[in-house]
């Protein structure tokens, strides 16, 4: 079956970086627009990022443009979310999603999801 798990998140200061990896499996990965999306506490889920199957097209949010950087490696079926001068609003559980239709970043037409990593930045 498909599966999406989310890695690299944890507890960092205003201003860090950090990391997030989602390896997929079970799917044909090449196949899929990715994206993330956040949500934090008594948030709704929000988009983040997205990247076109080839990897050439990406998409960002106007809370993230700028300071996160998105891409993927189709031979290791891997999205990576690179995050810098992170904020504490950037606090939130962060979801790889997968799409199997056209380049899009409204969260309701991903088909697949992973179960989230916590990234919590202290201010």
């Amino acid at each position: 079956q498909v599966q999406l798990v989310e890695s690299g998140g944890g507890l960092v200061q205003t201003g860090a970086s950090l990391r997030l990896s989602c390896a997929a499996s079970g799917v044909t990965f090449s196949e899929y627009v990715m994206g993330w999306f956040r949500q934090a506490a008594g948030k709704e889920r929000e988009f983040v990022a997205a990247v076109s199957r080839g990897g050439f097209s990406t998409s960002y949010s106007d809370a993230v443009k700028g300071r996160f950087s998105i891409s993927r490696d189709n031979a290791k079926s891997t999205v990576i979310l690179q995050m810098s001068s992170l904020k504490h609003e950037d606090t939130a559980v962060y979801y790889c999603a997968a799409r199997g239709g056209g380049f899009l970043t409204t969260a309701r037409v991903y088909d697949y999801w992973g179960r989230g990593t916590q990234v919590t930045v202290s201010s």
